[in-house]
């Protein structure tokens, strides 16, 4: 037999080919598996809405041991079904909501099921909390302080009046501004679609009318923020920049 044979009819080279292609299969298998770990099963558009999974199967929820030393599980949390209605009859028409897409959490409101607790900082703290319950945090004085201003809304209504900002104690910055509404109540306003001027003494918020303040979702504390809460306030302001008026969800031509 000629060198490198392992008999008359397979050589080395054959073998490390099949070897190869066989690793080759098992990978493919082995990312399609973890590529279901979010969105499956998926939910037919067909009559009776069958749960589509496909070849391979999803696999096991991976475990996952927190700082707590509680276990939590990767994987879909399962949440009620979507107050929406199909725009068209054919298959893959777009979803339309049918009450209001900001509380329910549709298209860009919408939030993930993330822990219902705060994130900490390094040294176990609450990472986001009000400037008035810290004392070792302040406001550059070059900046403007927001602390005082009216709040505008998209319609030019003055909805409130800012009297605390909520700071990050781990990466220095503001991150809410805490509201005083007019309507009763407060309302913690994502800095970053917040647009301050110090030469006005205004807070502008383009992502809302001034109606839909009253519906923002609140905090179960008054001094922290949990990691879920944020998802919430921050997927309702998102969703205004889309359903906040019926003519931002028209086309720009």
């Amino acid at each position: 037999m000629p060198a490198g044979a392992l008999t008359s009819h397979m050589d080395v080279a054959q073998m490390v080919l099949y070897a190869f292609w066989i690793f080759f299969a098992g990978l493919i298998i082995y990312l399609r598996r973890e590529d279901k770990r979010e969105g499956y099963p998926l939910v037919a558009e067909r009559a009776g809405g069958e749960a589509v999974i496909g070849f391979p199967d999803v696999p096991e929820p991976k475990l996952f041991r927190l700082h707590d030393g509680s276990i939590a599980k990767s994987g879909r949390v399962d949440a009620a079904d979507p107050r929406v209605t199909p725009a068209g009859v054919a298959l893959g028409s777009p979803f339309m909501p049918v009450g209001n897409p900001l509380v329910d959490g549709i298209g860009p409101a919408a939030y993930s099921e993330r822990s219902n607790e705060p994130e900490l900082t390094l040294e176990g703290e609450a990472k986001i909390v009000p400037l008035a319950s810290v004392d070792d945090h302040f406001l550059d004085p070059r900046d403007p302080d927001p602390r005082g201003m009216l709040v505008e809304a998209a319609d030019r209504v003055i909805v409130g009046t800012v009297d605390d900002v909520w700071v990050d104690r781990s990466d220095p910055m503001i991150r809410y501004l805490q509201v005083d509404l007019n309507e009763g109540g407060t309302a913690l306003v994502p800095s970053n679609l917040a647009t301050i001027s110090g030469a006005l003494r205004r807070v502008k918020v383009n992502a809302l009318v001034a109606k839909q303040f009253a519906d923002v979702p609140a905090t179960a504390s008054a001094t922290q923020i949990t990691m879920r809460e944020e998802d919430r306030i921050m997927g309702y302001f998102g969703g205004g920049l889309l359903y906040a008026t019926p003519d931002r969800q028209e086309p720009l031509l």
